[in-house]
């Protein structure tokens, strides 16, 4: 069920303040009442507080994370436009939207909501911690700030600090927003639509592979003379993200907020903010992710004390971290 709390003067760490900050959340159960394990989930970039919805393999009653025998938590990240304060909420200065004069935000920002939302909820404690992509980089920097809070963490195809390859696609997606004039214009939420849709074009590239896109969007007639099936795809899924809710604004944002994430900001570097985890620590990589590759996750799982590294093989790229849901599944129940 969602629901939503607010936060009276969020003080950012980048020097702005929010001073009634909405923060929007899912739960599998109305009230904690400490019985039940708790499992926090921390979600990816552009989905939601609604794990069901974009998790549906591994998150409902019966699956891996089963919500009918334990209490899941899981927390829209400020910047997303789907509960959260973000461009699209009102600014109470104005009684419009914040659009570009939204202060700007860190991955530890969000971090730091979702620990006011953890003692709204009463809980002391939590059992699992899962982040995936963008949502690892919130579940990393929470370990790190809280260590003795978790039971076992699971980081999924992300990482500990931000990667310049990661930084150059957000640097190209908020090139594709600005080159939409309308963006600058601020008028609506309607404004920069286009350019977020060029932009969300050019993320599904880094979120699929090679392979993914053969299997999936090769064309079926060997004498085409035009290949129009994968651009018929690729506006597809940018037209209906846009659709769904996404608005330019919000977008930027996000991808600010992505170039924020380092775990070892103010704490001596990464490996030393890595050694603070104290709870059993799976990290998980996806050998065709182009964003989070293998080799990087093997190295920094070898930084927390006692980590566990997995690589699972999928033709799907990033995005085999929602797809592979039989190989996480076991990764989950070991």
């Amino acid at each position: 069920m969602i629901r939503q709390t607010i936060i009276r003067r969020l003080e950012l760490e980048a020097g702005g303040v929010l001073e009634s900050a909405h923060i929007a959340f899912h739960t599998s159960f109305e009230r904690y009442d400490g019985t039940l394990p708790v499992i926090w989930l921390c979600h990816a970039l552009t989905t939601d507080s609604d794990a069901e919805n974009w998790w549906p393999g591994m998150v409902g009653p019966g699956k891996p994370v089963d919500t009918e025998k334990n209490f899941v938590v899981c927390v829209n990240m400020i910047g997303s436009p789907f509960g959260s304060e973000s461009p699209a909420s009102v600014n109470p200065a104005t009684g419009r939207p914040w659009l570009l004069d939204f202060p700007p935000v860190t991955v530890r920002d969000s971090v730091k909501a979702m620990i006011e939302v953890r003692k709204h909820l009463g809980i002391n404690h939590v059992d699992t911690l899962i982040g995936c992509s963008n949502g690892g980089f919130q579940a990393t920097e929470w370990a790190v700030t809280e260590p003795d809070l978790f039971g076992r963490c699971f980081f999924i195809a992300t990482n500990p600090r931000m990667s310049p390859y990661i930084s150059a696609t957000m640097a190209n997606q908020r090139m594709a927003i600005e080159a939409d004039p309308t963006f600058r214009e601020a008028k609506s939420l309607q404004g920069g639509a286009a350019g977020l849709i060029s932009a969300r074009a050019q993320a599904l590239l880094s979120y699929r592979c090679f392979e993914s896109y053969r299997l999936k969007e090769s064309e079926k007639d060997n004498d085409v003379l035009f290949a129009r099936r994968v651009d018929s795809y690729q506006r597809y899924k940018a037209e209906k993200f846009v659709r769904e809710g996404f608005d330019a604004y919000s977008f930027y944002t996000i991808c600010n907020i992505v170039d924020s994430h380092n775990v070892g900001r103010g704490r001596g570097g990464v490996e030393k903010a890595l050694q603070r985890i104290q709870a059993p620590t799976t990290v998980v990589s996806i050998d065709r992710d182009a964003i989070f590759p293998p080799e990087e996750g093997r190295r920094w799982a070898r930084l927390i004390p006692g980590a566990r590294f997995v690589e699972i093989s999928s033709p799907y790229g990033h995005d085999g971290f929602i797809l592979e849901t039989a190989r996480l599944s076991a990764i989950l129940a070991e």
